[in-house]
C-alpha cells in the first residue's frame, strides 16, 4: 500500500472492530499465503524464466515519528525500498538470499512457488533500485512446476550451499534441493530424506526458515530447519539438525509469543534468527535475536538476546526474510524482506541495517 501512515491508521483501529473486509485482509499479517492464483499456475507452464518490471520506492527514514533517529536496538537504519510491479507473481517474498559476498545480486522465493533473481542498486551506500529482475517457477524433478501438486506451494525458505540451493515446503514439510550450476532458476528440485519428526510439524506452521553451515565452523556440512510454530512439550520451538557431524532435534526457546520467521548465520558465529507476533490490537511486531552457533546440540534448548525489536510505528510488514553480508569496509549488513500476501494493505519491502554491536 502506497501510503504507510493511513496502512497504520487502519491497523490502529484494530481493537474499535473490524469490517469484514479487513478481518481476513489483517490476518494474512500472520504469514498464511493464499493458493496460487489460476493465472499464475498457467504463467507457470513456461520454465524460461522471464523479465519483470519493478519499481522501487525510498524509505528515507525507518522511524516516521522522529525522522533524526537511525539507531534501533544493535542495528543501524541504513536504507529501505517498497517494491511493486505489475507482474502478477511478483510478491508474497518468503525466503531471501545473496548470490555474492557484495549485497547486489540476489536469489528471492515468494511463497506461491516463484523465484526472483536480480541486483540491488546502490548509490552512496543506500538501496536505490532493483535491476534485472526475473522470474522464474520452482521446478519439480520432473521439469514441472511444483505447484501442479497439491499444497507444494507454500516455499517458505532458502538455504544455500554454493550452487546447491535447499528449498522449504511449509504445508507438506519437505525440503528439495536443486543444484543451479549451469542451469540456475531452471534447476530441478530433488525431495531430500528430512526427520520424521519434521514431517509431522503442523500445517501451516512448519517448516519456515533454513541455514546450512558451511566449512570451518561448529556444526560444518549441517544444515539447520526451524519451525514457525511447532512447539516441543515445553512450548519450546521445535528445530532440526539435519545432516553434518551431529544430526538431531533441539529447541529454541520461546518468549513473548513470538514465531520464527527466517535465520541467517553470521561470520562471527552468530545465529540471527527473525521472528514475528501478530495480534489483534496492535498488529505486527518483529524481532531479531542471536544465537551462538556452538551452543546449538542435539536436544539442547538454545536462547539468545534480542538485538532489535520493532512494530507497526516504524516502517515494517510482515517480515519474513533476513540475510547478511560484509562490505569491504568491514561492516556487517542486514537484509530483510517482508511478504505482503498479495494483499492491498500489506508491501513487499527491502531494509537494511548496519550491524553496531
Amino acid at each position: 500500500m502506497s501510503a504507510p501512515l493511513s496502512r497504520r491508521g487502519f491497523i490502529g483501529h484494530a481493537a474499535a472492530g473490524f469490517s469484514a473486509f479487513a478481518i481476513p485482509r489483517l490476518a494474512n499479517a500472520q504469514g498464511t499465503p493464499a493458493p496460487p492464483r489460476r493465472a499464475a499456475q498457467i504463467d507457470h507452464g513456461v520454465a524460461a524464466p522471464v523479465g519483470i518490471e519493478v519499481n522501487a520506492r525510498p524509505i528515507p527514514d525507518f522511524e516516521p515519528r522522529d525522522r533524526s533517529r537511525t539507531r534501533f536496538g544493535s542495528l543501524e537504519y541504513r536504507s529501505g525500498l517498497v517494491l511493486t510491479s505489475p507482474h502478477r507473481r511478483f510478491g508474497g517474498l518468503s525466503g531471501f538470499r545473496f548470490l555474492d559476498s557484495k549485497g547486489e545480486r540476489f536469489l528471492a522465493l515468494s511463497d506461491q512457488g516463484t523465484w526472483f533473481t536480480g541486483s540491488i542498486r546502490y548509490s552512496g551506500g543506500k538501496m536505490v533500485g532493483l535491476d534485472d529482475v526475473e522470474a522464474a517457477p520452482v521446478l519439480n524433478a520432473e521439469g514441472r512446476p511444483i505447484t501442479e501438486k497439491r499444497l507444494w506451494y507454500d516455499t517458505e525458505s532458502i538455504a544455500r550451499d554454493g550452487n546447491l540451493v535447499y528449498v522449504g515446503l511449509e504445508r507438506v514439510n519437505q525440503i528439495m534441493r536443486f543444484d543451479f550450476t549451469g542451469d540456475g532458476t531452471r534447476a530441478r528440485g530433488e525431495v531430500l530424506a528430512v526427520p520424521p519428526a519434521l514431517r509431522k510439524l503442523p500445517y501451516n506452521k512448519g517448516l519456515e526458515a533454513l541455514v546450512f553451515v558451511p566449512k570451518g565452523v561448529p556444526l560444518a556440512g549441517t544444515l539447520i530447519a526451524f519451525s514457525e510454530e511447532g512447539l516441543d512439550a515445553n512450548g519450546n520451538l521445535v528445530a532440526f539438525l539435519i545432516g553434518g557431524p551431529t544430526p538431531g532435534q533441539f529447541s529454541v526457546r520461546r518468549t513473548e509469543k513470538f514465531d520464527i520467521s527466517d535465520a541467517v548465520l553470521l561470520p562471527s558465529g552468530d545465529l540471527l534468527i527473525l521472528e514475528r507476533k501478530f495480534s489483534w490490537f496492535t498488529g505486527v511486531d518483529i524481532r531479531i535475536r542471536a544465537i551462538p552457533l556452538k551452543s546449538i546440540a542435539p536436544n539442547a534448548v538454545v536462547d539468545g538476546p534480542a538485538l532489535f525489536k520493532a512494530d507497526l510505528g516504524q516502517e515494517i510488514d510482515n517480515m519474513e526474510g533476513i540475510d547478511a553480508h560484509v562490505t569491504a569496509e568491514g561492516e556487517t549488513v542486514l537484509t530483510l524482506v517482508s511478504d505482503d500476501n498479495f494483499s492491498m494493505l500489506q508491501r513487499t519491502l527491502l531494509l537494511q541495517f548496519a550491524l553496531v554491536e
